[in-house]
């Protein structure tokens, strides 16, 4: 039996609510009126609000704490939230509740690929807000506690020299790590396969960057109808990330830079296994008359194992199968503190999740892979035994792990029938409108 308290935790992805006052002092005094800003409604409920464009905080993005019959699409002050979502010293006492060590964040208004200010704004105001949400997320949410955190940044991705530049900015920081989208084309720019984007390519690779490309972030998974319900949208999510997969395993991107690395969030890893087989069956059989050759020889599950990491919440039959995906591309997320998250009891549920697994398989999954993809060295600095889930649990005893109480007139109210995907469309769009 793998003890919970004995593991050693990275989670490669988690979410940041960002605080309201996270641009103060951080841009330009011309461009000070135009950064993003926190206002409040009518009913008090607080929105980011960028060139005219509103962007709440939807209540499934921080239910950390709340009871799952009080989740739902409402917008959430940030007095409804645990302080752990936007307080960077909250966060980590949370993150000793569960014992995780380090933690990749992805941002939230901005968009979880960061596009926000790719496909809004003037460009030159644009620039200035990438820049500053940057440095705010590299110096004040992971450096007040860098043992805690591997940073990562966003990128201007309307223009692959000004994002290759920020890459090179970042690396000079000590931010080896960026997220993107997973189909640009979606945001108005060239598809990542045209030699547009190879000075991006480049400087990731001359840095040894990692492209963190979440679930979700494809521009919209393709829905039979609006009658689909929510359940059913949320579970095709991932097929967006097996979708990028295949776009970008047999691209020219991999034969040019041959050691770019994307790691895959949130989109499980019970899929790689029959993907993985179908690449090899097509490659074999069709490349013949289609001219495709990865290069050097290699197979697609070879190139998968070279260019790609992936990341599980719970996802047992992915490590059941964990031979054949790669134990060495495999890494662990706990998604603080989303409606998915495994907090606060992240380690009991891991430990069930790897039974089986040998101890060396355990540190890789666990920690191990996530340490050599992103150059974290804390397990090596600190010692393991003060990096264990036991360890970092008794930093912190006698938490509130609840989330504030909810005001009742705001609570959401569970509907006779299931919730449809068109139902959510409306509802996010009359949020977006400031309707009720």
């Amino acid at each position: 039996m793998i003890d919970p308290l004995d593991l050693v935790l990275i989670s490669v992805d988690d979410h940041t609510i960002e605080p309201p006052d996270m641009f103060a002092g951080r841009v330009p005094s011309r461009f000070a009126d135009l950064a993003p800003r926190i206002v409040e409604d009518t009913d008090g409920v607080c929105y980011w609000e960028y060139d005219g464009l509103r962007l709440p905080n939807i209540g499934l993005n921080a239910v950390a704490g709340r009871p799952n019959a009080e989740w739902g699409f409402e917008p959430s002050r940030f007095d409804d939230m645990r302080a752990g979502c936007y307080d960077i010293d909250a966060r980590v006492n949370d993150m000793d509740a569960s014992g995780v060590l380090a933690s990749v964040c992805f941002p939230s208004f901005p968009t979880i690929s960061g596009a926000l200010f790719t496909y809004q704004g003037d460009r030159e105001v644009s620039e200035v807000m990438v820049r500053a949400y940057n440095d705010w997320h590299i110096e004040d949410w992971c450096g007040r506690h860098p043992d805690r955190f591997i940073p990562m940044g966003i990128l201007p991705l309307w223009d692959p020299t000004l994002a290759a530049a920020e890459v090179h900015r970042l690396a000079g920081l000590g931010c080896r790590a960026v997220t993107a989208p997973q189909h640009i084309g979606s945001y108005g720019q060239p598809p990542w396969q045209d030699p547009h984007w190879d000075p991006l390519w480049e400087a990731l690779c001359e840095e040894n960057t990692v492209v963190n490309i979440h679930i979700g972030t494809g521009g919209g998974v393709p829905v039979p109808s609006d009658q689909t319900t929510y359940l059913a949208y949320n579970s095709m999510l991932p097929i967006d990330t097996q979708r990028f997969t295949a776009d970008l395993l047999f691209s020219p991107i991999l034969i040019k830079f041959p050691t770019i690395k994307f790691s895959l969030s949130e989109g499980g890893i019970g899929w790689i296994p029959f993907l993985l087989e179908r690449f090899e069956d097509i490659y074999a059989r069709q490349r013949a008359w289609t001219g495709d050759d990865l290069g050097g020889g290699l197979t697609p599950t070879q190139v998968y194992r070279r260019n790609f990491m992936s990341c599980f919440i719970r996802d047992r039959v992915g490590i059941e199968m964990r031979d054949r995906i790669g134990v060495e591309t495999i890494c662990w997320e706990m998604d603080y503190p989303h409606s998915d998250s495994s907090w606060p009891d992240a380690p009991e549920q891991l430990a069930a999740q790897l039974d089986g697994c040998t101890a060396a398989e355990v540190e890789a999954i666990t920690w191990q892979n996530a340490a050599r993809a992103f150059g974290y060295t804390g397990v090596d600095r600190l010692g393991r035994s003060n990096c264990t889930v036991g360890a970092l649990r008794q930093r912190i005893v006698d938490l509130d792990l609840s989330a504030p109480k909810v005001d009742a007139g705001r609570a959401p109210k569970a509907g006779a029938t299931a919730i449809t995907y068109g139902e959510m469309k409306l509802r996010m769009a009359s949020i977006l409108r400031g309707g009720a």
